[in-house]
């Protein structure tokens, strides 16, 4: 997410008391639910012999729309591969596997808090949720939609990293006996800011958008690669080095070759460093190795090509490296830095003027010490 180092404090800030009612750790994991489901039938057992031509199309198209969604799944209307008519807040992205495209904003009133992707997949036994959008309300969006798709438990909500845009949704799903997951360094530094999280969402987006909005921390670390099972489906959780923040997560799944990314990949909007532009290039360039037929990037489309979706994010990392190299070289200030450097950067991506300054600070900090 966008995070104003001005306006947050050090992840070493103690939490106030008087915030504490509003930060729990989940309850235990919900129970596994043994779910045996018939599989679709094969398109060569349709009757070639006894239908007509316009009766084995529509036959077929039907079954087309069938094969789309795994068993268990709600079928009240036609579905496609990249959109979902079964609620209107997310997309189909593959067989079972949902995102929401959030806006590329800052939270305001008028979009909630609704501007980092997430979505969900589907298990034969189970839900996994991934991350939930900045405000008690946008999860609750996203909860809907789970709930539209289908009836089973939402077992895990994963969040990708700690910023606000994609963990203040998690006490939509509280009621369901969710175990929340996260990196093994999330909790620190959600427990660390979570007090100023809080403060600025309730101002920016207003009493009626922030009600019932509070922190979760996961309580499910992960500190290795580490396989969930949705009955019949797995995904793998890979905890990454400092990149984005120090406490980057990815969710593979098995199944559909589909990786959820959160902060590590932006897309239209401009990235934002809370971690390490050297460490996010070396966790860029490893994840580009691994093949995926597509990814959720946090922010911008709900799905995009792999590794394809990486280079202009690559791009502009290595450009601001490249140029604060040179100027730290030449002796130069990082006033100066931040007056010059990555500006031929300004029409690839939104919001660039109100984040590229602290990126070029954040770098200068980092490389003047290499």
């Amino acid at each position: 997410m966008p995070v104003d180092q001005g306006r947050l404090p050090s992840i070493k800030d103690p939490l106030r008391a008087s915030e504490a009612h509003r930060v729990t750790r989940n309850r235990p994991p919900f129970p596994r639910l043994a779910v045996r489901t018939l599989p679709p039938p094969r398109p060569d057992a349709l009757p070639l012999g006894t239908v007509g031509r316009r009766a084995l199309l529509t036959a077929a198209s039907s079954l087309a729309a069938l094969l789309i969604l795994p068993a268990g799944l709600r079928t009240g209307r036609a579905e496609t591969a990249t959109g979902s008519a079964l609620h209107p807040f997310v997309d189909q992205i593959a067989p079972g596997v949902f995102a929401h495209r959030g806006e590329v904003a800052v939270a305001t009133r008028e979009n909630a808090g609704d501007h980092a992707n997430m979505g969900f997949i589907v298990g034969r036994e189970a839900v996994a949720v991934i991350d939930t959008g900045g405000s008690a309300k946008v999860g609750a969006q996203l909860h809907e939609a789970v709930r539209a798709v289908t009836d089973r438990p939402i077992r895990y909500v994963i969040n990708t990293h700690m910023h606000p845009d994609h963990v203040l949704g998690n006490a939509a799903f509280e009621v369901e006996g969710t175990t929340f997951v996260g990196h093994h360094k999330i909790a620190r530094g959600l427990a660390a800011r979570a007090e100023r999280y809080l403060a600025v969402y309730e101002q920016d987006l207003g009493p009626d958008a922030f009600a019932g909005t509070k922190i979760v921390i996961p309580s499910q670390l992960i500190d290795a690669p580490t396989t969930l099972d949705l009955g019949g489906r797995e995904i793998v959780l890979t905890p990454h080095p400092t990149a984005h923040t120090d406490n980057d997560l990815t969710v593979r799944d098995s199944q559909t070759g589909t990786v959820f990314l959160g902060d590590l990949v932006f897309a239209e909007h401009i990235p934002t460093i809370d971690g390490s532009i050297l460490g996010w290039m070396a966790v860029l360039d490893a994840l580009a190795a691994e093949p995926a037929e597509r990814v959720v990037p946090g922010h911008g489309p709900s799905s995009m090509g792999w590794p394809d979706a990486a280079r202009p994010i690559r791009h502009y990392l290595q450009v601001i490296t490249g140029e604060i190299r040179k100027m730290i070289a030449d002796n130069r200030t990082l006033s100066e830095a931040t007056q010059s450097v990555g500006l031929s950067e300004r029409r690839a991506w939104e919001l660039f003027d109100a984040y590229h300054g602290r990126n070029v600070s954040a770098a200068f900090a980092e490389l003047e010490w290499e």
